[in-house]
Order: structure tokens, then sequence, then C-alpha cells
């Protein structure tokens, strides 16, 4: 007691023109025990806190249980012991499990909003250092959303044996996360390679793209409701179905794995049975049980690609296991579960098919909540040459040997690539086919000007007869019997502009391919109402047009 006497003349000699300090919290049952002389050498953290020079405690309230009410008064009598100007208040509050999350925490929010509390004349802070995890949980929770308009305090015995004293040491916790300044940097890096993941390590120039990404990231990390990804033929939603696994994998969000069904491939019974599995006997050729699709994605991530194939009935049941976890396998009575979070990709308009009766629009409103839709290739010019150097980086994985365009090759392919003439119908699969034509025939792994020429050449072939073969029904198509009132003269204008939407992801896109001399001249205002007017004069809509994409226009 020497020390502590001594502690006692120096807080008497000065005075304390500081705010009162006012501490909440839990008294130890173990930690604070002890009756023995033997107790002043040791930490007991009830007493510990009223122990530290610097931090004058004025008041305790200390919550206990009823029946330690005995500990509780015994603890009392050691803090007017070494801390005289202390003052506790004891709150026995009845909780019959320490450990049951919801009753400690109806106990403290009452706690909270019974308790009278003068933040203009006091200043709090809550001790976290004794109960149970659960009760520390509870007034951590409570102290972050402002119920207990305090900071959390903490104290512990020390580390270092030969400073150990029983004051122990005691610190401060500050809630306002922008005060560390060694976690945002952190938390910046970890965001920025959650985004690196979703893109393949590609530098993405583009702002519509980066943006929808950088959303992605968020929703892949904090929802586990169905994403549907939308967008033409190419344009990367299986990739990235894959990169968001990837991403959810390394924050050990899944445990599960990634099961990728093509619903385009599926047909009649085969199509229930590799959903949702099947009993021996179920139907004729049915030898043996099967696992489906759904149970193997149990705890992790079931990748629908061509979502808008399935029938109805297999829409159906889709619905009841996205929302119940649960489902009966093709000839049995016997519930099956499955906790898998769904990806959905489409690139039809899955709104159109609702109201054609081919999608149900209960499994639409369920799938819809978070939709991503990509643009296509011809969108991002300024990604085709991060994307050269991304295939060219697989090929040399695949194939076993690296390879480079020249300088001049380089230039002439990103020309061709970025322009008009650059339709990449199949988008990035068009365009990865063509990295790998050339990487596969370059000499000594260098793509020379010759033989960008050559690939140039072969796409411009294939592109035309593409587009000549689209180009002799596309209208006709259309219009039916109206487009024999048509001149030709229209018709042949009508054939380019459906060519142009027809390769566009958006009213928008078309609007700007078709209008860009009137936009640079700055006559044009609005390409998309201008394009939709012309569309109008054949009594055509965007959605005849489009149909396997919904414009946002």
């Amino acid at each position: 007691m020497i020390l502590w006497d001594k502690v006692l003349s120096m807080r008497r000699s000065t005075k304390n023109t500081a705010r009162p300090k006012v501490v909440i919290g839990f008294l130890g049952t173990t930690l604070d025990e002890g009756r023995a002389e033997r107790r002043w050498n040791r930490w007991r953290p009830s007493v510990a806190l009223c122990q530290h020079e610097t931090f004058p405690v004025a008041r305790l309230e200390l919550i206990h249980q009823p029946s330690a009410t005995a500990l509780a008064d015994f603890i009392r009598t050691d803090i007017h012991t070494i801390s005289p100007e202390t003052s506790m208040t004891s709150h026995p509050i009845d909780i019959a499990n320490p450990w049951n999350f919801d009753e400690v925490v109806v106990a403290l929010h009452t706690f909270a909003r019974s308790y009278t509390f003068k933040p203009d004349d006091e200043d709090y802070f809550v001790h976290i250092s004794t109960g149970t995890h659960i009760v520390q949980i509870c007034l951590f929770l409570l102290t972050e959303s402002r119920h207990l308009p305090a900071k959390l305090l903490q104290t512990s015995p020390g580390h270092d044996p030969a400073e150990k004293s029983p004051a122990g040491t005691l610190s401060i916790i500050d809630l306002d996360l922008s005060s560390y300044t060694s976690l945002a940097p952190r938390l910046r890096a970890e965001k920025a390679e959650s985004v690196t993941i979703l893109k393949s390590g590609i530098a993405t120039r583009n702002a519509r793209f980066n943006k929808l990404v950088e959303k992605m990231e968020v929703v892949s990390q904090r929802s586990k409701d169905p994403i549907l990804l939308m967008g033409p033929t190419g344009s990367g939603k299986s990739k990235l179905a894959k990169r968001i696994y990837a991403l959810k994998k390394a924050r050990r969000q899944v445990e599960g794995e990634l099961v990728e069904v093509n619903c385009a491939t599926l047909r009649g019974d085969g199509a229930m049975s590799m959903l949702f599995g099947h009993v021996k006997g179920a139907y004729t050729g049915a030898l043996n049980d099967r696992t489906g699709m759904l149970k193997k994605a149990d705890k992790g991530l079931l990748f629908l690609d061509e979502i808008g194939e399935l029938g109805l009935d297999e829409q159906a049941m889709l619905l009841r296991a996205i929302e119940e976890k649960s489902f009966f396998p093709v000839g049995s009575d016997r519930e099956s579960k499955s906790y898998f979070q769904l990806l959905a990709g489409t690139n039809r308009d899955l709104a159109r098919d609702v109201n054609k009766g081919l999608f149900r629009d209960d499994l639409l409103a369920r799938i819809h909540l978070w939709t991503f839709i990509l643009p296509a290739l011809r969108e991002r010019p300024e990604d085709i040459e991060p994307n050269i150097d991304y295939e060219l980086e697989q090929c040399a994985m695949t194939m076993g040997r690296q390879c480079a365009f020249t300088r001049d090759a380089r230039v002439r392919f990103l020309r061709f690539a970025e322009s008009s003439e650059g339709l990449w119908p199949g988008n990035f699969r068009d365009f990865g086919a063509s990295i790998r034509r050339m990487a596969t025939l370059a000499q000594q792994g260098t793509i020379e000007a010759a033989d960008v020429d050559e690939e140039l050449a072969r796409l411009r072939a294939m592109w035309g007869r593409e587009e000549s073969a689209d180009a002799s029904s596309h209208a006709s198509r259309l219009l039916g019997e109206r487009s024999t009132d048509i001149d030709l003269f229209d018709l042949v204008q009508l054939e380019e502009v459906l060519r142009v939407c027809n390769q566009s992801a958006s009213l928008s896109a078309a609007g700007r391919t078709l209008f860009a001399a009137s936009r640079a001249a700055k006559t044009s205002t609005n390409d998309a109402d201008r394009l939709r007017k012309y569309l109008a004069r054949f009594d055509l809509s965007w959605a005849e047009v489009k149909p396997n994409l919904k414009s946002a226009d």
C-alpha cells in the first residue's frame, strides 16, 4: 500500500480542472475476485482502472448480476481505499445467460435508455475488459451506435513482466476509423485489390466499365442475393462470374465450389436431372441416384449462363430453391437442401420474354435485384490496348512461349480494332481469337505487320459475309409485307441503320455511331432521340430492332 499512499498524496496536491470521467463497465466475477492482502499485488480490472494517475475516474457505474452484490460492495471498498475521489454505483441486472446475444443486448439497451447521460458536463467511457465476449460485443455495438455516448476503454495487466503492476495498462479506443492513419491506406489497398481481381488484373480505362466494376465489388462482398449479368455474347459474363467467385473465395465468404451450367444445353427430363438431381428409377435410364448442380453448389456459387433458355417448369423449381434453399430431386419425395448464391447470365431481354410468356415474372423479380449490364467491346475502345496485353499473357500461358507485336504491327492492329471497322460482333470472344491466331502463326514469337495485315483481311472477309447474310433479311424480317411498300432507296438506308443498331448495345451507342459527324459539328443534340424518331418512320421501336438487349435509354 506504500505505493498507493504516494499516489493519493500526489492526487490530493493537484487540483483537477478537467471534466469528470465516468466509466461504465461489468464486474469481473473472476478477475476482480480476491479478499486476501495479496490481492493488492495482482491486476484486478475494475480496481485497476481507478489506479491510473493520468486517468482519474470520478464515477464508476458497475453492472453486475444480483448474485454478485457482495463482491461489488467489496470492490467499492477497495476502490475507495486507493481512490477516495472515485464514487461507485452498483447496477444489478439479472441476465440469466450472459452468452445469449439477444438477452444481453436487450438488457444493456434497457440500461442505456434508462441512464441519465450529461454529455455537456461529463466524459463517458465504456470499459470492455470484463464480461463475456458477448457482453463485450454488445457494449461495442451500443457504443458505436451512440446509445452509449462514450469512448471505449480497455485495460490489461501489461505484457512486459518487468513492468507489470497492479494498475496494468489503460488505453482509449477511438471508433472514428478515419483517425487510424495506418488503416485507411490498408482499406484502400484491399478495395483496389478486389477491383483488380474482378478485372482479371487488366488496367481498364473505360469510365463506365470501371464504375460498374467498383459497384460490383461492393455488392459481391456485401450481398448474398442473386446477381444478374446482362450483355451481348462474348462481353465477358462467364469470365466475370469466375472472378466474382475468386473474390469471394479470397475473402473467405464462400466454402463451396463455383458450379457453372449453360442452360442453353439443357432439354427435357435432362434439364431437371442436371439441375436438381434424381433418384434411381425416376425415369427410364435413371439407373442410379444423381446429385444435381444445385446440390453441388451448396455453400458456393451457382452460375446459370443463358438463364433465359430455361423451361418454365425448371424456372418454377429454381425460384423455390432460391427463396427456400430447398428442392425435390426428380422422382423423390424427400427435400434436398442447398445454400448457394445464384449468379445468372443472359444476352436476352428477360422483361420482353416475360411479356411473351417465356420467362416467369416472379423469377425475374427475384434475380433482378442486382443487375449489371456489360458493355460491348465496341463501346470500350479505350480498353482494347490493355486487353491486347492480357490476351498475349493468356497465349503465353497456354502455348508455352512468349509473343509480342512489333511497334508498327501493334499500331496497325490498334488503329483497326479501335475504328468503326472493328465490328467485333462476338466481342471479347472474337478479339481473343484474333490475338491467338496471330500469336500462333508468328515466327519466333514476333507478330509483324504482315501478320496483322493477313488477320485484318480475314476479319473483314468474315464480317463482310455476316453483314451480307444479315442485311438480306433483317429489314424484311422486321417489316414483313410492309417492306414491299418502301422505296429501294429508303430500304437500303434502313438496312445500314439496322446493321449499326444490331452491333450496338444501346440506343445511345447506335445514335453516336450514326450521327458522329453531326455531333462533331455540334448540330446534333440528342442522338438517341434522333434515331428513335427515324425508326418510328417505319413503325419500328428499339425493342423490336434489338430484342436481345434492353436499352437503358
